[in-house]
């Protein structure tokens, strides 16, 4: 009898757990076209400041566009590092990141969550600057 109550649970749990999700990568381009700096204090650069954006997303070629994302980043160390979050609004759903992004150098982000196709989410984001103005940026997505 116990072992078919264990039986049973584990059926049970399988039938109402979440989707088993397929790992998958993604690589899009940001254009980095619309964002602006709202000032803290009255230094150029401060501790607070707000970046806010809502960028358009392209096809790793950089010939499509396929979406957008709006988010914001908070300056937590003057002219080394913002905090930021944002929703990347793709086809079939939308995905959350969250993480440091530094002035210099590639980053790494969370994705901690979605909508639609992505509901659950979980996994990275690599963030790297296409050229030297940062007027683009390579999505690099694995999603766990």
């Amino acid at each position: 009898m116990k072992a078919v109550s264990i039986v049973l649970i584990a059926l049970l749990a399988a039938a109402f757990g979440l989707p088993a999700r397929a790992a998958e990568h993604i690589h899009v381009i940001e254009v980095a076209s619309n964002e602006k700096v709202v000032p803290h204090g009255s230094a150029a650069d401060s501790l607070g400041d707000l970046l806010v954006f809502t960028n358009p997303i392209k096809s790793a070629d950089g010939k499509v566009s396929i979406g957008l994302d709006r988010g914001y980043c908070v300056r937590t160390e003057v002219a080394r590092w913002w905090e930021c979050r944002w929703t990347m609004q793709l086809p079939g759903g939308t995905l959350e990141t969250a993480g440091s992004y530094p002035d210099a150098g590639d980053s790494e982000f969370a994705i901690v969550g979605g909508t639609g196709r992505y509901a659950g989410a979980r996994g990275t984001l690599k963030l790297h600057a296409r050229d030297a103005a940062k007027s683009s940026y390579d999505f690099v997505i694995d999603l766990l």
